[in-house]
């Protein structure tokens, strides 16, 4: 983790305006929320400013968002951050930055959706209208998308450091959950759009249901089955069979095997980083151990169904 050298201020992020975008620069300034990658800084009432302040593989990611999220975003059912403007780096800020707009509602991981017939209705429409065919030049996955067994290394390496902790209480079945995924059959359909990292701080609800999705820095083409895995880590216990059945072509058997799988790594991934001792950022993230802990149980319980 590096984070930047240069301390984000609301004076940097008017003064980054002030040069290359000057007519949003009178517009009042205030801090959204400090992300993985990001730093999101209110612009107004209806945009935000993304910096990025702690890896170094934000900046290409903000570029991919800038060049394909505007066009896939007015075929999508729910809120999400167009971006509106690029910022290139400069003697101020030596890193690229992003204008978007602004999506309201509280991250899932802070209230998680209640409603469950409804949240289950709503994710489904989201990701069955994300999932369509991607186009030639799409970006493909870093990590996500890909075929599931090429995480086997880190998903082990996840395992014994959860287990070394003391965090999960059955390391053997989460493990029988995880190579049962891993020899299901790979996607053999078209590289579909993903948005890649579904996890409870990228879902924004209201009033019990999910009414936004952010931070598409993962965005790329490939096997459904990564988005997929959403269900256990989002939705109300019982909601993940009617999200089945009203996602869009129905998931075939070995598809949901993989997403298990890919759910089972990202559970294990929120509780590590929600506990500060283990690794992530200074003090951990705490809101996102309880959804993998509650992901596991969930995973583990269907595994013989």
């Amino acid at each position: 983790m590096t984070h930047t050298e240069i301390e984000i201020t609301a004076e940097l992020v008017r003064d980054l305006l002030y040069d290359q975008h000057p007519d949003l620069a009178d517009r009042p300034v205030r801090l959204g929320a400090r992300g993985w990658d990001n730093q999101l800084w209110r612009l107004g009432d209806d945009l935000a400013v993304r910096l990025p302040w702690a890896t170094q593989s934000a900046d290409a990611l903000l570029r991919k968002e800038h060049a394909w999220l505007p066009a896939l975003a007015p075929g999508l059912p729910l809120q999400v951050p167009v971006p509106q403007r690029l910022g290139e780096p400069s003697e101020r800020f030596p890193r690229p930055w992003i204008v978007t707009t602004w999506v309201p509602g509280t991250p899932a991981d802070q209230a998680p959706a209640t409603r469950a017939a409804e949240a289950a209705d709503t994710l489904a429409g989201f990701l069955t209208a994300l999932h369509q065919p991607a186009p030639d030049g799409a970006p493909t996955g870093r990590y996500r998308g890909g075929p599931l067994r090429d995480h086997a290394e880190g998903f082990a390496r996840q395992l014994a450091s959860a287990t070394e902790s003391g965090l999960i209480p059955d390391p053997d079945a989460v493990r029988a959950v995880w190579e049962d995924a891993a020899a299901a059959p790979d996607w053999t359909g078209p590289a579909l759009w993903l948005h890649g990292d579904l996890h409870p701080a990228n879902i924004l609800t209201r009033d019990g249901t999910f009414c936004g999705v952010i931070d598409f820095g993962d965005l790329c083409a490939g096997d459904p089955a990564c988005d997929l895995a959403a269900a256990w880590l989002l939705l109300p216990d019982g909601a993940a069979e009617r999200f089945h059945g009203a996602y869009r072509p129905v998931p075939d058997p070995a598809t949901l095997r993989r997403a298990r799988g890919w759910a089972v790594g990202r559970a294990l991934a929120g509780i590590l980083i929600g506990d500060a001792g283990v690794h992530g950022r200074p003090g951990g993230k705490p809101s996102w151990g309880p959804p993998g802990h509650t992901a596991l149980r969930r995973l583990i319980a269907t595994a013989h169904h």
